[in-house]
């Protein structure tokens, strides 16, 4: 049995601690928080559960066996780098870590130690992400055009980190997981209506070899809440609504088709192909169980988890070349191919 330590019980932490309690080969023994009105819920929902104020101590219990990292993003690396030469499996939220070094250096202590490091990228275990995948992976959309995000809504406002770090991020690994490639470029601007606080709304491109481009659009500040994605192939087109709660996932078999018959030497015609519809059954299984099984899975087996911590390098330098090309105004920053590297 993996005992799994908990440290944060704030916004996520109940869902981590109530997931993880229920997986199969492992148990709740630990949860870490610095004020006592949020251990105290946990007593009365876990009192089996040891809870602790100092994440030192908890990491020094010979019960935990595995650490989940539920904190803001500039705890992520002090705290898993801690855990993790403690001899402890780390889990941590994402964004992964604050900076692409600290999350090499975790990479890279996890893989000395022989622990299993992932990073809580949660869309990618979703039903609707992983039908979309199963759809890509197959070549049902034939050769990937664009990807084009969109995900707005009315806060929730957040004092340590911009609107790309918070939102983006889900986004670039769902593309991550997705496109299986990385970009050559990154471009962002964005916007901070609030005096005082990070950007709550911004514009981010990825372009990619062979004309590939993704483009992701985020706000904190929307009257609506929308969290839509379009995925355009040369066969097929893929809407993915996770508003929608009965057909989060439409497939449409709609095209261009180019005339390139000899009377159009000297213009080329564009034709459209339009053809069914169609939404894919989907489970109704909670991504997060999903997720927090495979990473307890992962333990026993030694097997690589699906959002490793180089998947969430992968996106921390993504927002990173964001972040230096928006206070350039825009700049495309070039970004080195990763897959393959640390």
């Amino acid at each position: 049995m993996i005992g799994i330590g908990v440290i944060g019980y704030g916004y996520w932490g109940p869902n981590l601690v109530r997931n993880f309690a229920q997986v199969d080969g492992a148990g709740v023994v630990a949860v870490c928080d610095g004020r006592q009105e949020r251990l105290g819920v946990v007593n009365k929902l876990y009192p089996a559960v040891n809870t602790y104020t100092d994440a030192g101590a908890m990491l020094a219990d010979p019960a935990v066996d595995a650490v989940v990292i539920a904190t803001p993003v500039s705890t992520h690396y002090p705290l898993a780098k801690q855990a993790l030469l403690a001899g402890k499996h780390v889990f941590v939220e994402k964004p992964f870590t604050a900076t692409s070094a600290e999350g090499e250096e975790l990479i890279a202590l996890a893989d000395e130690r022989e622990l299993t490091l992932m990073v809580d990228h949660t869309f990618i275990y979703t039903s609707a992400v992983r039908k979309i995948h199963e759809l890509v992976s197959a070549g049902e959309l034939g050769k990937l055009y664009y990807y084009d995000s969109v995900r707005v809504n009315l806060g929730l406002f957040q004092s340590d980190v911009s609107v790309m770090w918070d939102l983006a991020v889900h986004d670039l690994s769902i593309m991550d997981y997705l496109l299986d490639c990385d970009p050559v470029t990154v471009s962002a601007t964005g916007v901070a209506h609030v005096p005082g606080q990070p950007e709550n709304m911004a514009y981010l491109t990825c372009m990619f070899p062979d004309n590939l481009i993704a483009h992701f659009h985020v706000n904190w500040l929307a009257p609506v809440k929308v969290r839509q994605t379009l995925l355009c192939g040369s066969e097929k087109m893929v809407v993915f609504d996770d508003v929608d709660m009965s057909e989060k996932v439409k497939v449409y078999d709609k095209g261009v088709i180019l005339d390139e018959a000899e009377e159009a030497v000297y213009q080329r015609h564009v034709g459209y192909r339009t053809g069914d519809m169609w939404a894919p059954r989907l489970d109704n299984v909670e991504a997060l169980a999903i997720e927090t099984q495979h990473f307890v899975d992962c333990i026993i087996s030694g097997d690589t988890p699906l959002s490793d911590g180089r998947a969430g390098l992968r996106v921390v330098r993504i927002l990173e070349a964001a972040h230096e090309s928006m206070a350039r105004r825009g700049l495309p920053i070039e970004i080195l191919p990763m897959r393959g590297s640390v």
